[in-house]
């Protein structure tokens, strides 16, 4: 029998190869695709932010009427609202804070998809791609290419 697997692993020898040097060369990409997220991510709370921002009448009328915060004033909603849309996303872009960025940005779109009376299915969808991309960056943490990792070099 043993003649047999002996065989097998070496009819099976170059394709492991293939996977292993496959596995390396995605592993590479890592510290990319967390900044590719990060980003990503940050660039579409920070408009949106800034968008509360300008029209401030706007945004305290849309809190008052519209989203319905859970245990907050409608004045103190958009402050807090806009506060994490804004400070968050600069944090999570430089990848400064840890996980705590991405954290915090999944409390402002979970709080965003719940106070909405109702939500298109396609907003939806983006809030969960949102949340998916947070979900990997908490948990996975900021990679390389971040502040945090910076910072600790110079200080380590």
């Amino acid at each position: 029998m043993a003649p047999v697997f002996s065989q097998i692993y070496a009819a099976a020898s170059p394709l492991l190869r293939m996977r292993d040097a496959l596995d390396a060369s995605l592993n590479r990409c890592q510290p990319l695709a967390a900044l590719a997220a990060r980003l990503y991510v940050a660039q579409v709370f920070f408009a949106s932010g800034l968008t509360k921002l300008r029209d401030w009448d706007t945004t305290l009328a849309l809190f008052t009427d519209e989203y319905k915060v859970p245990l907050l004033s409608p004045t103190l909603a958009a402050w807090a609202g806009t506060t994490g849309e804004l400070v968050l996303p600069v944090l999570l872009a430089l990848g400064l804070g840890g996980r705590i960025p991405a954290l915090g940005l999944t409390v402002v779109n979970a709080v965003a998809v719940v106070s909405l009376m109702e939500i298109a299915p396609a907003a939806l969808q983006q809030h969960i791609t949102w949340a998916v991309l947070l979900g990997g960056l908490a948990i996975f943490g900021n990679e390389r290419w971040s502040a945090d990792r910076f910072f600790a070099a110079k200080t380590g």
